[in-house]
């Protein structure tokens, strides 16, 4: 049983999948799922990895994550952008990262810079133009 419970804990991987095909579709919903899929994710990841000796007593600790997984990543239910409307963006706008027209529904993304350079600056960081590759 204990491999069966391994796999079934390690399925939520096949969220890439879903992750690929939610960028190259083109509505914006299925992008904001799995982006706070992710987000989500990663939080209880560290979390999980900060209380692991404590996690380790709690015998359905991982049967529990299991449900938890499966309900944010389900359609039906939309677990994950469900969290992040309710708590994260309000722990971010809470302390200052996000301000109130930086919520997507109406197309309207800002940078958080008056005159956009900071986004500007974080794509060409993250994108270099060509040319600017280093040579290895």
């Amino acid at each position: 049983m204990g491999r069966f419970w391994t796999l079934l804990s390690n399925l939520h991987s096949l969220a890439g999948y879903a992750s690929v095909i939610a960028i190259e579709s083109p509505a914006k919903d299925d992008d904001e799922q799995w982006l706070a899929y992710w987000i989500i994710y990663s939080l209880l990841t560290l979390t999980e990895m900060v209380l692991q000796s404590v996690l380790e007593w709690i015998p359905i600790w991982y049967s529990v994550k299991l449900l938890f997984m499966a309900w944010m990543v389900l359609p039906q239910f939309r677990g994950a952008a469900f969290i992040y409307d309710r708590f994260v963006r309000e722990q971010m706008k809470k302390y200052g990262v996000l301000s109130d027209h930086h919520h997507g529904h109406q197309g309207h993304h800002s940078s958080g810079s008056p005159n956009g350079k900071g986004k500007k600056k974080f794509v060409q960081f993250m994108i270099p133009e060509k040319g600017e590759h280093e040579a290895y």
